[in-house]
């Protein structure tokens, strides 16, 4: 008896060192970004400018890091899944998404959850795989940067992933603004840095700026990072129309817009979103998205296409200043082929 006890006292003090070791080095190795960083915009051979009467499509979409198609389900949300089974399973899915964004040709593309160089999606570059498939500027702004995520079981392990911006405009500049961060040491270490990533047009024959903000808003919190980073959001949107400038912030808000909680809860045990009210907007600002179709699943559970099995949300769209006339808003419905989301597409017009 004293032999076991001494065997298991061992192996709780090896246990020990490992996890206080892990958590060490995650905690030297934690990515940690200034509060703005200049952005590197990949140049592609186009650069439009922008005009005030020249028509503007924008397209969002959340991607699912390719890795959220029908066939898969996630463990935050009450599936099993860490990452599918195949590589094989991420290149049709990023097939997909590629083939959707080429079928609906915009000015804009705010892609979020791309991976670089994550275990999840078997390692693929999925911006570069984009960028040669839409030969478009590209920047990117990193929100998940660890090298092992050491949960759940099997772990997610490495993740660099994050928010990706095309475009054919003449951008003159990119920056990523950090967001707050809801979560503390340790669980902060191994978790997101939610961002912002934005980019500035000059609108011909004036002093002003578009300005382009692509984001993903907290999830997994207990609702006060959500509030939290809308609320910097807010801030930034306010700060940008005071100059006069033309503003469209477009992403997974990760909140459901005033009128558009138009699906039923099926399970209340499960996720649910936040809310935004129009009430929050700051002056010159107004929430512009489709509710006709959903933009997200539950990834509960693997998808068969049955929609009144799925919990279904409206999180994707746009906030979009009053200087620009919205002639038209729609969410793409891909019945979530190749992601967990859909994407939203924009039709706007300078004034």
């Amino acid at each position: 008896m004293k032999k076991i006890l001494k065997a298991l006292l061992v192996l709780l003090i090896v246990l020990v060192v490992a996890v206080g070791g892990l958590i060490g080095y995650l905690s030297l190795a934690e990515y940690k970004p200034e509060d703005v960083e200049p952005l590197e915009v990949t140049q592609a051979a186009r650069h439009e400018n922008v005009r005030v009467g020249k028509r503007l499509d924008v397209l969002t979409f959340n991607t699912g890091y390719a890795s959220l198609g029908r066939n898969q389900d996630f463990f935050m949300d009450g599936g099993q899944m860490v990452r599918p089974h195949s590589r094989g399973d991420v290149e049709q899915n990023l097939s997909g998404i590629l083939s959707s964004l080429t079928q609906k040709p915009a000015d804009v593309y705010l892609l979020q959850e791309v991976d670089f160089d994550s275990y999840r999606s078997y390692f693929i570059n999925e911006g570069e795989y984009y960028r040669h498939g839409l030969s478009m500027n590209m920047a990117k702004a990193y929100n998940y940067k660890c090298e092992f995520v050491p949960f759940p079981w099997p772990p997610i392990r490495k993740v660099v992933s994050g928010l990706v911006t095309f475009t054919g405009l003449n951008v003159t500049q990119a920056t990523r603004e950090s967001l707050p961060v809801p979560f503390q040491w340790p669980v902060r270490v191994a978790n997101l840095k939610r961002c912002l990533l934005i980019e500035r047009v000059p609108v011909e024959g004036t002093d002003k700026e578009l300005v382009l903000i692509n984001l993903h808003l907290e999830a997994y919190d207990d609702g006060e990072g959500k509030q939290a980073q809308t609320r910097q959001l807010m801030e930034i949107l306010a700060a940008e129309y005071r100059n006069g400038n033309y503003v469209i912030a477009g992403g997974d808000f990760n909140q459901t817009f005033e009128e558009a909680d138009v699906y039923p809860v099926l399970d209340e045990a499960y996720w649910r979103p936040g809310k935004l009210y129009d009430s929050e907007l700051p002056q010159g600002f107004r929430y512009v998205y489709d509710a006709s179709s959903p933009t997200c699943r539950l990834l509960n559970k693997p998808y068969d296409g049955n929609r009144d099995e799925a919990q279904l949300f409206v999180i994707d769209g746009f906030i979009v200043s009053d200087n620009l006339k919205v002639n038209h808003v729609e969410t793409i419905d891909l019945n979530f082929a190749c992601s967990d989301h859909n994407p939203v597409f924009l039709q706007v017009t300078p004034q």
